[in-house]
Parts: C-alpha cells; structure tokens; sequence
C-alpha cells in the first residue's frame, strides 16, 4: 500500500460531469484520476478527481472553461 499524501479532491454531482472531466484532463494532459469519494467527505454521486495540490488552480480553470461544475474542492489525505 502507498502512503497516503495531502491532494486536492474535486466533488461532482453527476456521475455525467465527473466522466466529462475525465474525458478533459486526459485532452489537455492534466495530471490526477478518476477515484471513488473519500470516506471523509460525502459527494452526489461517488467519483472525485484526485491530483496533486499543485494542479487546483489548472483544475478549477480548464473547469470554468468547458463549463463543468464540481460539487466542492477538498484537499485531504488519500
């Protein structure tokens, strides 16, 4: 098992926007990935991006600009 390290977590209502993000990232090479929720945190729909905390302003921008919405931004251990 890794060590659990600080990342940024974003939340998504639909099972739809967490997929279209996927989808995004992987266009414009941003790293992170596709996780179930952490168990601290209780989301719509069960799937979060996890990436580095370095990666939270590129995240939330590339969001904004395709007109993604997430549920919340946590940064937690995972």
């Amino acid at each position: 098992m890794r060590p659990k390290e600080l990342r940024i977590v974003v939340t998504f209502e639909t099972t739809t926007a967490a997929m279209a993000f996927e989808s995004e990232a992987k266009k414009r090479q941003i790293g992170g990935r596709l996780i179930p929720v952490p168990r601290a945190i209780s989301a719509g729909c069960g799937l979060s991006w996890c990436a580095d905390l370095t990666d939270r302003e590129q995240i939330l921008d590339v969001m904004k600009d395709v007109g993604i919405e997430q549920e919340d931004v946590h940064e937690c251990l995972v």
